[in-house]
């Protein structure tokens, strides 16, 4: 069975005091506001509307977290990075982020989301740096590749895994599609095999 089907929404934190302690393993995803982090989400959960997709970037303003089935977390972070998003919300998501992403102790890796034909903005290399710290992997997807041409979406992939070779093997990264449905199972592989040690 599919490793984030039958995902059941639990809660949704506005602030780090109200992140409940949880012992269960905890795998965050971040990107971009419009990088398609909602649509890779639902794609890789085989549910619609799990994550909400807005036309709207900076939606998700709040850490949403989903159980599933297996008993872990897959942890939906707000957006970054829009720029109609009022300052002082700015300000609040950032440090919920960083909170989050450097304090956990049950969170176990980060799926990065990237616009294929975008990646590696200054703000996806400061949730890298961010995250890199904690000694816990990264897993790239590359979303909406299917805009690109084959020869362009090797040429992505090539220059990207190159940027994050000075992490060692901590970040890994991918092509995906949620149009296209592709990366599917290279992305569940990842997020198993990060479960697996656990």
């Amino acid at each position: 069975m599919s490793l984030f089907r039958h995902a059941v929404f639990e809660i949704s934190v506005a602030k780090p005091a109200d992140l409940l302690p949880s012992a269960a393993p905890e795998i965050a995803f971040a990107g971009r506001s419009n990088a398609g982090k909602s649509s890779a989400i639902n794609t890789l959960a085989g549910h619609t509307r799990l994550a909400f997709v807005s036309k709207t970037p900076g939606r998700t303003q709040l850490i949403n977290f989903f159980r599933l089935p297996n008993g872990a977390c897959l942890v939906d972070l707000p957006g970054y990075g829009y720029a109609k998003v009022p300052e002082a919300v700015r300000k609040q998501w950032r440090a919920l982020l960083e909170h989050y992403l450097t304090r956990r102790e049950n969170l176990i890796g980060l799926v990065l989301i990237m616009d294929a034909r975008r990646p590696l903005t200054d703000l996806d290399v400061q949730m890298i740096h961010w995250f890199i710290p904690t000694g816990n992997p990264i897993h790239i997807l590359l979303t909406k590749s299917d805009k690109l041409s084959r020869q362009a979406q090797t040429k992505t992939l090539r220059e990207v895994h190159a940027a994050v070779a000075v992490y060692g093997g901590q970040v890994t990264v991918q092509l995906f599609s949620s149009l296209k449905k592709t990366g599917i199972e290279e992305a569940e592989g990842m997020v198993g095999a990060w479960l697996s040690k656990e």
